[in-house]
């Protein structure tokens, strides 16, 4: 089952920005797109982050998530990453989606209105039952950070 985002553009953004799209055939994440709504390019320090807005909003299906992860060529060449790693838009979630920056780079680097800032992939995300109870015992145990290899 392919699902279907509907997405809105937030009042005063870019009507001439693509949707998010993916760029080849066997692309997982659809890029999404900086809309600085008439501001001027956003200078992101060494060090600094900063939320970008797309000028969109989303509308997951139910039973989905969108996450939203960091463009690896941005992170390859100007060390431009998500501050929270992957985000998450769940499926009830309504407001603007914004993208936080963060610059690892050891420059500054310019985000310009237009710019694939970072990509959203689509995942299934099933509520689970929390239940309190005993553990069952596996080969791994209670050892935790680095415990299965370097």
């Amino acid at each position: 089952m392919t699902p279907t985002v509907i997405v809105e553009r937030v009042e005063g953004a870019d009507p001439n920005l693509p949707l998010p799209s993916y760029e080849s055939a066997g692309a997982a994440g659809a890029d999404l797109r900086a809309d600085l709504m008439g501001e001027p390019p956003l200078t992101l320090a060494s060090g600094a982050r900063s939320l970008v807005q797309t000028g969109l909003r989303v509308a997951v299906p139910d039973g989905w998530e969108m996450q939203v992860r960091p463009r690896s060529g941005l992170a390859l060449k100007h060390g431009i990453t998500l501050a929270n790693a992957v985000g998450t838009i769940d499926a009830d979630y309504r407001g603007p989606l914004g993208v936080i920056l963060l610059n690892l780079g050891d420059a500054p680097f310019e985000v310009t209105h237009g710019m694939r800032i970072a990509q959203a992939v689509l995942a299934p995300a099933p509520q689970g039952i929390w239940r309190e109870g005993a553990l069952d015992t596996t080969g791994r145990g209670v050892h935790g950070f680095g415990s299965t290899g370097a």
